[in-house]
């Protein structure tokens, strides 16, 4: 715990994966709710295969979730998903004549079922 699963539509090309991910974890790392910064993994996956809509103009799309252990307040959440937004805003590319959209969610697992080792 956490996890930041970070899904980006393939037409983004140029998408600058190891950048990202320096600075999402150091973003995220940065919070007060995170005690460890070895417990954060973060992934990047490329969707090949998406819609957006109906519509027939290029679209693309770029999906951020964060999962945390659950008892966060409100407020922490909405900390963590802007420390993610605000590192995708910058550097999410936007294709001329592509309509991009950026989403965070943080989703809450469940403390009692979570199992976690370090071997």
């Amino acid at each position: 715990m956490p996890h930041l699963i970070v899904e980006y539509a393939s037409n983004l090309a140029g998408f600058p994966e190891a950048q990202a991910l320096t600075e999402l974890n150091q973003a995220v790392t940065a919070s007060p709710e995170i005690a460890d910064e070895a417990d954060l993994k973060t992934r990047f996956v490329v969707a090949k295969s998406f819609a957006i809509g109906t519509a027939a103009e290029p679209r693309a799309f770029v999906h951020a979730q964060l999962r945390v252990l659950s008892g966060r307040t409100p407020e922490a959440k909405r900390d963590l998903s802007e420390r993610i937004a605000s590192v995708l805003r910058r550097l999410t590319p936007r294709p001329a004549g592509v309509l991009v959209q950026l989403s965070v969610e943080v989703v809450d697992m469940d403390r009692g079922s979570y199992a976690k080792e370090r071997l």
